[in-house]
Protein backbone atom coordinates (compact mmCIF):
# COMPACT_ATOMS: atom_id res chain seq x y z
CA UNK A 1 0.00 0.00 0.00
CA UNK A 2 1.22 3.68 -0.18
CA UNK A 3 2.45 5.66 2.63
CA UNK A 4 3.06 9.16 1.02
CA UNK A 5 0.65 10.13 4.29
CA UNK A 6 3.20 9.57 6.14
CA UNK A 7 4.42 13.03 5.31
CA UNK A 8 1.50 14.49 7.06
CA UNK A 9 2.96 13.59 10.51
CA UNK A 10 5.76 16.46 10.33
CA UNK A 11 3.64 19.01 8.06
CA UNK A 12 0.78 19.24 10.23
CA UNK A 13 1.93 20.98 13.18
CA UNK A 14 4.05 22.79 10.71
CA UNK A 15 1.42 24.11 8.63
CA UNK A 16 0.02 24.83 12.50
CA UNK A 17 3.00 27.08 12.73
CA UNK A 18 2.59 28.41 9.49
CA UNK A 19 -1.08 29.43 10.32
CA UNK A 20 -0.08 30.97 13.29
CA UNK A 21 2.70 33.07 11.75
CA UNK A 22 0.65 34.73 9.39
CA UNK A 23 -1.94 35.39 11.54
CA UNK A 24 0.51 37.38 14.14
CA UNK A 25 1.84 38.97 11.21
CA UNK A 26 -1.18 40.43 10.03
CA UNK A 27 -2.09 41.23 13.83
CA UNK A 28 -5.10 39.14 13.45
CA UNK A 29 -3.81 36.63 16.01
CA UNK A 30 -3.66 38.62 19.07
CA UNK A 31 -4.70 39.13 22.52
CA UNK A 32 -6.63 37.28 24.70
CA UNK A 33 -9.60 36.83 22.33
CA UNK A 34 -7.67 34.24 20.29
CA UNK A 35 -6.00 32.34 22.89
CA UNK A 36 -9.04 29.74 22.14
CA UNK A 37 -8.59 29.63 18.53
CA UNK A 38 -4.62 29.48 19.10
CA UNK A 39 -4.57 26.54 21.70
CA UNK A 40 -7.48 24.57 19.63
CA UNK A 41 -5.29 24.51 16.29
CA UNK A 42 -1.96 23.80 18.58
CA UNK A 43 -3.88 21.15 19.77
CA UNK A 44 -5.80 19.86 16.96
CA UNK A 45 -2.17 19.43 14.65
CA UNK A 46 -0.47 18.00 17.35
CA UNK A 47 -3.41 15.44 18.05
CA UNK A 48 -3.29 14.43 14.35
CA UNK A 49 0.23 13.84 13.73
CA UNK A 50 -0.18 11.60 17.49
CA UNK A 51 -3.41 9.41 15.28
CA UNK A 52 -1.07 9.14 12.34
CA UNK A 53 1.78 7.80 14.19
CA UNK A 54 0.05 5.56 15.81
CA UNK A 55 -1.34 4.05 12.95
CA UNK A 56 2.45 3.79 11.48
CA UNK A 57 2.97 2.00 14.62
CA UNK A 58 0.22 -0.50 14.02
CA UNK A 59 1.38 -0.88 10.41
CA UNK A 60 4.54 -1.61 10.94
CA UNK A 61 4.25 -4.46 13.56
CA UNK A 62 2.13 -6.14 11.17
CA UNK A 63 5.00 -5.56 8.48
CA UNK A 64 2.60 -3.60 6.08
CA UNK A 65 4.27 -0.23 6.18
CA UNK A 66 8.27 -0.42 3.63
CA UNK A 67 11.30 0.81 5.52
CA UNK A 68 12.00 3.06 3.47
CA UNK A 69 9.62 5.74 1.09
CA UNK A 70 10.59 7.78 -1.97
CA UNK A 71 8.50 10.83 -2.67
CA UNK A 72 10.32 12.59 -5.07
CA UNK A 73 13.62 14.68 -5.53
CA UNK A 74 14.39 17.87 -3.31
CA UNK A 75 17.51 19.16 -5.02
CA UNK A 76 19.47 17.57 -7.99
CA UNK A 77 23.02 18.46 -9.51
CA UNK A 78 24.88 16.83 -11.80
CA UNK A 79 25.10 13.29 -10.70
CA UNK A 80 23.82 13.96 -7.07
CA UNK A 81 20.15 14.08 -6.04
CA UNK A 82 18.27 14.89 -2.36
CA UNK A 83 15.50 13.45 -2.28
CA UNK A 84 11.84 13.56 -0.30
CA UNK A 85 12.14 10.77 1.51
CA UNK A 86 11.07 9.15 4.55
CA UNK A 87 12.39 6.32 7.26
CA UNK A 88 9.69 4.69 8.99
CA UNK A 89 11.82 2.07 10.62
CA UNK A 90 11.55 1.00 14.25
CA UNK A 91 14.01 4.01 15.54
CA UNK A 92 12.68 6.82 13.89
CA UNK A 93 8.87 5.77 14.83
CA UNK A 94 9.86 5.45 18.07
CA UNK A 95 11.09 8.88 18.23
CA UNK A 96 7.91 10.39 16.60
CA UNK A 97 5.61 8.95 18.80
CA UNK A 98 7.64 10.13 22.27
CA UNK A 99 7.93 13.67 20.33
CA UNK A 100 4.10 13.84 18.99
CA UNK A 101 2.99 12.84 22.48
CA UNK A 102 5.16 14.71 24.57
CA UNK A 103 3.83 17.54 22.07
CA UNK A 104 0.28 17.11 22.43
CA UNK A 105 0.58 16.54 26.41
CA UNK A 106 2.56 19.87 26.96
CA UNK A 107 0.51 22.09 24.62
CA UNK A 108 -2.47 20.70 26.90
CA UNK A 109 -0.70 21.76 30.06
CA UNK A 110 -0.14 25.30 28.13
CA UNK A 111 -3.36 25.83 27.23
CA UNK A 112 -3.70 27.37 30.95
CA UNK A 113 -0.22 27.94 32.13
CA UNK A 114 0.19 30.25 29.72
CA UNK A 115 -3.16 31.74 30.11
CA UNK A 116 -2.77 35.94 29.54
CA UNK A 117 0.80 35.94 28.66
CA UNK A 118 2.35 38.55 26.20
CA UNK A 119 3.55 36.37 24.08
CA UNK A 120 0.80 33.34 24.41
CA UNK A 121 0.56 33.22 20.53
CA UNK A 122 4.07 33.31 20.13
CA UNK A 123 5.00 30.48 22.20
CA UNK A 124 2.32 28.04 20.73
CA UNK A 125 3.54 29.07 16.99
CA UNK A 126 7.07 28.24 18.64
CA UNK A 127 5.56 24.72 20.00
CA UNK A 128 4.06 23.89 16.91
CA UNK A 129 7.12 24.78 14.95
CA UNK A 130 9.47 22.47 17.36
CA UNK A 131 6.92 19.74 17.47
CA UNK A 132 7.16 19.49 13.48
CA UNK A 133 10.89 19.65 13.50
CA UNK A 134 11.44 16.87 16.12
CA UNK A 135 8.83 14.90 13.75
CA UNK A 136 11.04 15.28 11.07
CA UNK A 137 14.40 14.66 12.30
CA UNK A 138 12.81 11.19 13.61
CA UNK A 139 11.02 10.24 10.09
CA UNK A 140 13.66 11.97 7.59
CA UNK A 141 15.29 9.67 5.04
CA UNK A 142 18.30 11.43 4.07
CA UNK A 143 20.83 13.69 6.30
CA UNK A 144 19.66 16.63 4.37
CA UNK A 145 16.22 16.53 5.52
CA UNK A 146 17.13 15.42 9.25
CA UNK A 147 19.38 18.75 8.77
CA UNK A 148 16.54 20.91 8.17
CA UNK A 149 14.32 18.95 11.23
CA UNK A 150 17.36 19.77 13.29
CA UNK A 151 17.65 23.12 12.15
CA UNK A 152 14.25 23.97 12.88
CA UNK A 153 14.46 22.92 16.72
CA UNK A 154 17.64 24.36 17.05
CA UNK A 155 15.35 27.76 16.05
CA UNK A 156 12.73 27.05 18.13
CA UNK A 157 14.82 26.58 20.70
CA UNK A 158 16.74 30.03 20.61
CA UNK A 159 12.91 31.51 20.29
CA UNK A 160 11.59 30.34 23.38
CA UNK A 161 14.66 30.32 25.24
CA UNK A 162 14.54 34.27 24.71
CA UNK A 163 10.81 34.30 25.46
CA UNK A 164 11.21 37.13 27.72
CA UNK A 165 13.33 38.93 25.29
CA UNK A 166 12.92 42.28 26.83
CA UNK A 167 14.82 40.81 29.52
CA UNK A 168 18.53 41.08 29.37
CA UNK A 169 19.38 37.62 30.90
CA UNK A 170 17.02 35.91 28.11
CA UNK A 171 18.86 37.45 25.55
CA UNK A 172 22.22 36.45 26.23
CA UNK A 173 21.29 32.64 27.22
CA UNK A 174 19.98 32.25 24.01
CA UNK A 175 22.29 33.51 22.15
CA UNK A 176 25.17 31.84 23.82
CA UNK A 177 22.82 28.36 23.36
CA UNK A 178 22.20 29.38 19.87
CA UNK A 179 26.09 30.24 19.15
CA UNK A 180 27.07 26.86 20.69
CA UNK A 181 25.00 24.77 18.54
CA UNK A 182 25.97 26.09 15.61
CA UNK A 183 29.54 24.62 16.57
CA UNK A 184 27.50 21.32 16.39
CA UNK A 185 25.89 22.23 13.06
CA UNK A 186 29.38 22.26 11.64
CA UNK A 187 30.22 19.27 12.20
CA UNK A 188 26.58 17.93 10.74
CA UNK A 189 27.62 20.27 7.83
CA UNK A 190 30.49 18.48 7.24
CA UNK A 191 28.94 15.06 7.79
CA UNK A 192 26.70 15.90 4.98
CA UNK A 193 29.69 17.00 2.30
CA UNK A 194 31.91 14.14 3.17
CA UNK A 195 29.11 11.48 3.18
CA UNK A 196 28.16 13.31 -0.47
CA UNK A 197 31.44 12.94 -1.53
CA UNK A 198 32.64 9.43 -0.55
CA UNK A 199 29.36 7.49 -0.52
CA UNK A 200 27.25 9.75 -3.49
CA UNK A 201 24.60 9.76 -1.18
CA UNK A 202 22.49 11.09 1.58
CA UNK A 203 20.15 8.13 2.47
CA UNK A 204 20.75 7.04 5.92
CA UNK A 205 20.32 3.23 4.16
CA UNK A 206 22.82 4.07 1.36
CA UNK A 207 25.36 5.51 4.02
CA UNK A 208 24.90 2.52 6.23
CA UNK A 209 25.74 0.13 3.34
CA UNK A 210 28.56 2.37 1.85
CA UNK A 211 30.45 1.93 5.23
CA UNK A 212 31.80 -0.59 4.45
CA UNK A 213 33.59 0.55 1.21
CA UNK A 214 35.30 3.40 3.68
CA UNK A 215 38.83 3.00 4.83
CA UNK A 216 39.09 2.90 8.74
CA UNK A 217 40.36 6.59 8.66
CA UNK A 218 37.57 7.74 6.66
CA UNK A 219 34.98 6.03 8.56
CA UNK A 220 36.39 7.56 11.76
CA UNK A 221 36.76 11.07 10.29
CA UNK A 222 33.13 11.37 8.99
CA UNK A 223 31.57 9.43 12.46
CA UNK A 224 33.62 12.18 13.96
CA UNK A 225 31.74 15.40 12.18
CA UNK A 226 28.63 13.55 13.52
CA UNK A 227 29.46 13.26 16.94
CA UNK A 228 30.65 16.62 16.88
CA UNK A 229 27.15 17.14 15.99
CA UNK A 230 25.22 14.88 18.32
CA UNK A 231 28.16 16.32 21.51
CA UNK A 232 26.57 19.83 20.67
CA UNK A 233 23.09 19.16 20.15
CA UNK A 234 22.97 16.55 23.02
CA UNK A 235 25.24 19.11 25.91
CA UNK A 236 27.88 17.21 26.15
CA UNK A 237 30.81 17.83 27.55
CA UNK A 238 32.61 20.41 26.57
CA UNK A 239 29.40 22.15 25.41
CA UNK A 240 27.22 21.06 28.65
CA UNK A 241 27.17 24.60 29.94
CA UNK A 242 24.42 25.68 27.46
CA UNK A 243 21.94 23.67 29.12
CA UNK A 244 21.96 25.40 32.39
CA UNK A 245 21.43 28.52 30.09
CA UNK A 246 18.24 27.28 28.14
CA UNK A 247 15.91 27.06 31.92
CA UNK A 248 15.94 30.40 31.05
CA UNK A 249 12.78 29.81 28.99
CA UNK A 250 9.35 29.12 30.19
CA UNK A 251 8.75 26.05 32.29
CA UNK A 252 6.43 23.99 29.21
CA UNK A 253 9.36 24.77 27.15
CA UNK A 254 12.02 23.58 29.56
CA UNK A 255 9.68 19.95 29.83
CA UNK A 256 9.65 19.67 26.25
CA UNK A 257 13.31 21.00 24.72
CA UNK A 258 15.57 20.09 27.64
CA UNK A 259 14.05 17.34 29.64
CA UNK A 260 12.13 15.15 26.55
CA UNK A 261 13.00 15.92 23.12
CA UNK A 262 15.83 18.11 22.18
CA UNK A 263 18.26 17.18 23.96
CA UNK A 264 18.00 13.66 22.99
CA UNK A 265 18.43 14.63 19.07
CA UNK A 266 22.14 14.02 19.31
CA UNK A 267 21.48 10.76 20.88
CA UNK A 268 18.64 9.94 18.02
CA UNK A 269 21.31 10.90 15.52
CA UNK A 270 24.11 8.37 16.36
CA UNK A 271 21.28 5.94 16.68
CA UNK A 272 20.48 6.21 13.15
CA UNK A 273 24.05 6.02 12.10
CA UNK A 274 24.89 2.87 14.23
CA UNK A 275 26.57 1.16 11.00
CA UNK A 276 28.84 3.88 11.04
CA UNK A 277 30.02 4.27 14.48
CA UNK A 278 29.96 0.50 14.42
CA UNK A 279 32.88 0.57 12.02
CA UNK A 280 35.28 2.92 13.71
CA UNK A 281 36.35 1.80 16.95
CA UNK A 282 37.95 5.43 17.67
CA UNK A 283 34.37 6.97 17.56
CA UNK A 284 33.14 4.33 19.80
CA UNK A 285 35.57 4.83 22.18
CA UNK A 286 35.03 9.04 22.22
CA UNK A 287 31.38 8.29 22.47
CA UNK A 288 32.22 6.19 25.78
CA UNK A 289 34.59 8.65 27.09
CA UNK A 290 32.34 11.67 26.31
CA UNK A 291 29.34 10.26 27.49
CA UNK A 292 30.62 9.12 30.98
CA UNK A 293 32.88 12.47 31.79
CA UNK A 294 29.41 13.98 30.99
CA UNK A 295 27.32 11.60 33.42
CA UNK A 296 29.92 12.62 35.68
CA UNK A 297 29.65 16.28 35.44
CA UNK A 298 26.28 16.45 35.38
CA UNK A 299 26.05 14.65 38.73
CA UNK A 300 29.18 16.60 40.83
CA UNK A 301 27.71 19.49 39.47
CA UNK A 302 24.04 18.93 40.09
CA UNK A 303 24.34 17.69 44.12
CA UNK A 304 25.35 21.40 45.15
CA UNK A 305 22.14 23.14 42.70
CA UNK A 306 19.08 24.25 45.38
CA UNK A 307 16.76 25.08 42.70
CA UNK A 308 14.60 22.55 41.28
CA UNK A 309 15.12 23.70 37.38
CA UNK A 310 18.36 23.67 38.02
CA UNK A 311 18.70 20.34 39.63
CA UNK A 312 17.02 18.73 36.81
CA UNK A 313 18.96 19.82 34.34
CA UNK A 314 21.85 18.57 35.31
CA UNK A 315 20.25 15.05 36.41
CA UNK A 316 19.25 15.42 32.67
CA UNK A 317 22.93 15.77 31.40
CA UNK A 318 24.27 13.08 33.53
CA UNK A 319 21.34 10.45 31.83
CA UNK A 320 21.91 11.77 28.54
CA UNK A 321 25.76 11.03 29.15
CA UNK A 322 24.80 7.40 29.74
CA UNK A 323 22.88 6.91 27.12
CA UNK A 324 26.26 8.26 25.19
CA UNK A 325 28.38 5.97 26.95
CA UNK A 326 25.75 2.89 26.33
CA UNK A 327 26.13 3.36 22.66
CA UNK A 328 29.88 3.50 22.91
CA UNK A 329 29.73 0.29 24.58
CA UNK A 330 27.32 -1.15 22.02
CA UNK A 331 24.25 -1.64 24.27
CA UNK A 332 22.19 0.28 21.08
CA UNK A 333 18.72 -1.35 22.00
CA UNK A 334 19.60 -0.05 25.84
CA UNK A 335 20.45 2.97 24.54
CA UNK A 336 16.76 3.33 22.57
CA UNK A 337 14.72 2.26 25.40
CA UNK A 338 16.54 4.67 28.06
CA UNK A 339 16.14 7.46 25.95
CA UNK A 340 12.24 6.92 25.46
CA UNK A 341 12.28 6.37 29.09
CA UNK A 342 13.89 9.40 30.37
CA UNK A 343 12.54 11.63 27.90
CA UNK A 344 9.17 10.61 29.27
CA UNK A 345 10.19 10.94 32.73
CA UNK A 346 11.91 14.07 32.74
CA UNK A 347 9.22 15.72 30.92
CA UNK A 348 6.85 14.93 33.14
CA UNK A 349 9.46 15.82 36.07
CA UNK A 350 9.33 19.54 34.59
CA UNK A 351 6.08 19.83 34.18
CA UNK A 352 5.20 18.88 37.79
CA UNK A 353 8.08 21.44 38.87
CA UNK A 354 5.68 24.58 39.32
CA UNK A 355 3.18 22.40 42.03
CA UNK A 356 6.24 20.75 43.53
CA UNK A 357 7.39 24.21 44.28
CA UNK A 358 4.36 25.08 45.93
CA UNK A 359 4.43 22.20 47.70
CA UNK A 360 7.72 22.52 49.41
CA UNK A 361 7.28 25.94 50.26
CA UNK A 362 9.30 26.87 53.38
CA UNK A 363 10.78 23.49 53.56
CA UNK A 364 14.75 23.55 53.24
CA UNK A 365 16.34 22.61 50.27
CA UNK A 366 18.32 19.23 50.78
CA UNK A 367 21.81 19.96 52.23
CA UNK A 368 24.71 18.81 50.11
CA UNK A 369 26.66 15.44 51.05
CA UNK A 370 28.26 15.74 53.96
CA UNK A 371 31.92 14.50 52.16
CA UNK A 372 31.42 17.69 49.70
CA UNK A 373 30.34 20.09 52.21
CA UNK A 374 33.57 19.18 54.74
CA UNK A 375 36.30 20.02 51.35
CA UNK A 376 35.83 23.69 50.52
CA UNK A 377 37.25 23.53 47.18
CA UNK A 378 35.61 20.12 45.44
CA UNK A 379 32.36 21.84 47.15
CA UNK A 380 33.14 25.45 45.61
CA UNK A 381 34.58 22.98 42.05
CA UNK A 382 30.66 21.84 42.26
CA UNK A 383 29.01 25.24 42.76
CA UNK A 384 30.70 26.43 40.33
CA UNK A 385 30.04 23.87 37.39
CA UNK A 386 33.86 22.78 37.16
CA UNK A 387 34.64 26.18 35.97
CA UNK A 388 33.62 24.97 32.52
CA UNK A 389 32.06 27.55 30.65
CA UNK A 390 34.85 30.11 32.22
CA UNK A 391 37.33 27.47 30.44
CA UNK A 392 35.29 27.82 27.26
CA UNK A 393 35.69 31.53 26.99
CA UNK A 394 39.14 31.68 27.82
CA UNK A 395 40.12 28.71 25.15
CA UNK A 396 37.63 30.13 21.92
CA UNK A 397 35.40 33.45 23.11
CA UNK A 398 38.48 35.27 23.96
CA UNK A 399 41.08 34.85 21.47
CA UNK A 400 38.58 35.14 18.93
CA UNK A 401 37.57 38.66 20.24
CA UNK A 402 40.73 39.86 19.82
CA UNK A 403 41.46 38.29 16.30
CA UNK A 404 38.57 40.46 15.84
CA UNK A 405 39.61 43.56 17.51
CA UNK A 406 42.82 43.26 15.40
CA UNK A 407 41.58 42.54 12.01
CA UNK A 408 39.20 45.68 12.44
CA UNK A 409 42.19 47.47 13.48
CA UNK A 410 44.41 45.91 10.41
CA UNK A 411 41.23 47.27 8.69
CA UNK A 412 41.09 50.72 10.01
CA UNK A 413 44.65 51.82 9.67
CA UNK A 414 45.75 49.57 6.18
CA UNK A 415 42.87 49.13 4.24
CA UNK A 416 40.54 51.72 4.69
CA UNK A 417 42.83 54.79 4.10
CA UNK A 418 44.47 52.43 0.93
CA UNK A 419 40.37 52.72 -0.28
CA UNK A 420 40.19 56.24 0.50
CA UNK A 421 38.25 55.99 3.71
CA UNK A 422 39.59 58.27 6.80
CA UNK A 423 37.25 58.03 8.82
CA UNK A 424 38.32 54.89 10.34
CA UNK A 425 41.41 55.25 11.25
CA UNK A 426 40.24 58.45 12.94
CA UNK A 427 38.38 56.34 15.48
CA UNK A 428 41.26 54.57 16.50
CA UNK A 429 43.29 57.66 16.99
CA UNK A 430 43.34 60.47 19.65
CA UNK A 431 41.55 63.57 18.77
CA UNK A 432 44.59 65.77 17.83
CA UNK A 433 46.00 63.00 15.81
CA UNK A 434 42.68 62.70 13.90
CA UNK A 435 42.36 66.35 13.04
CA UNK A 436 45.65 66.98 12.16
CA UNK A 437 44.94 63.91 9.74
CA UNK A 438 41.74 65.16 8.57
CA UNK A 439 42.33 65.26 4.63
CA UNK A 440 43.89 62.24 4.92
CA UNK A 441 42.47 60.04 1.73
CA UNK A 442 44.49 57.30 0.60
CA UNK A 443 46.02 57.11 -2.67
CA UNK A 444 43.37 58.14 -4.79
CA UNK A 445 42.38 61.22 -2.14
CA UNK A 446 46.05 62.30 -2.38
CA UNK A 447 46.09 62.46 -6.44
CA UNK A 448 42.91 63.93 -6.56
CA UNK A 449 44.40 66.87 -3.62
CA UNK A 450 47.26 66.87 -5.87
CA UNK A 451 45.82 68.24 -8.46
CA UNK A 452 43.60 70.69 -6.83
CA UNK A 453 46.39 71.37 -4.81
CA UNK A 454 47.93 72.40 -8.30
CA UNK A 455 44.89 74.23 -9.52
CA UNK A 456 44.51 76.52 -6.82
CA UNK A 457 48.20 77.76 -7.06
CA UNK A 458 47.60 78.48 -10.69
CA UNK A 459 44.98 80.13 -9.58
CA UNK A 460 46.45 82.21 -7.09
CA UNK A 461 49.64 82.98 -8.74
CA UNK A 462 48.06 83.50 -12.45
CA UNK A 463 44.37 84.04 -12.53
CA UNK A 464 44.11 86.43 -10.06
CA UNK A 465 46.44 88.76 -11.39
CA UNK A 466 45.70 88.63 -15.24
CA UNK A 467 42.04 87.42 -15.65
CA UNK A 468 38.84 89.01 -14.60
CA UNK A 469 36.66 88.40 -11.93
CA UNK A 470 34.07 86.09 -13.79
CA UNK A 471 37.16 83.85 -14.58
CA UNK A 472 38.10 83.81 -10.66
CA UNK A 473 34.52 82.75 -9.59
CA UNK A 474 34.86 79.82 -12.08
CA UNK A 475 37.88 78.38 -11.13
CA UNK A 476 36.82 78.40 -7.61
CA UNK A 477 33.84 76.50 -8.66
CA UNK A 478 36.18 73.95 -10.17
CA UNK A 479 38.13 73.89 -7.22
CA UNK A 480 35.01 73.39 -4.69
CA UNK A 481 33.92 70.76 -6.88
CA UNK A 482 37.31 69.18 -7.36
CA UNK A 483 37.09 69.56 -3.41
CA UNK A 484 33.83 67.58 -3.31
CA UNK A 485 35.28 64.69 -5.85
CA UNK A 486 37.70 64.26 -3.19
CA UNK A 487 35.38 64.05 -0.08
CA UNK A 488 33.67 61.17 -2.27
CA UNK A 489 36.88 59.61 -2.70
CA UNK A 490 36.35 59.15 0.96
CA UNK A 491 33.90 56.56 0.75
CA UNK A 492 34.63 53.21 -0.07
CA UNK A 493 31.35 52.25 -1.80
CA UNK A 494 32.24 55.79 -4.83
CA UNK A 495 35.66 54.23 -4.83
CA UNK A 496 34.89 50.40 -5.76
CA UNK A 497 31.84 51.75 -8.07
CA UNK A 498 33.89 53.98 -10.40
CA UNK A 499 36.91 50.93 -10.70
CA UNK A 500 33.54 48.90 -12.00
CA UNK A 501 32.56 51.62 -14.40
CA UNK A 502 36.44 51.78 -15.51
CA UNK A 503 36.64 48.38 -16.10
CA UNK A 504 33.43 47.68 -17.98
CA UNK A 505 34.83 51.04 -20.08
CA UNK A 506 37.87 48.95 -20.37
CA UNK A 507 36.17 45.77 -21.15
Amino acid sequence: MTAEWIALIPATPLAAAAVLAAGQACRRVAGEPWERFTARLTLAASSFSLLLVIAALWLKLQDRLPEHLLLGTWIASGDYRIHWSFRPDRTGLSLALLAALLSLLTAKFSVNYMHREAGYHRFFMTLSLFGGAMLLLALAGNAALAFAGWELAGLSSYLLIAYAYDRANAATNATRAFLTNRIGDCGFLTGIFLAFGWTGALEWDRIGTAVAHLSPGQATVLAGAFLLAAAAKSAQVPFTPWLGRAIEGPTPSSAIFYGGLLVHAGAFLVLRLQPLFQSSPVALAALTLIGLATAFYGWFCGLTQSDVKSALIHATAAQVGLIFAEMGLGWWNLALWHLLAHGSFRAYQFLAAPGLMHQLRGIPPIPPPTWLARHRIAYLASLQRLWLEPLGDRLAVTPLSSFSKDAQNIEALLVAPAWGDSGASRKLRPASQADAAEGAGGFAGSCVRVVADGLHWLEERLVLHGTGHALIQAGRRLGNRLNHLEDLLHRPRYLIAMILVTLLLVS
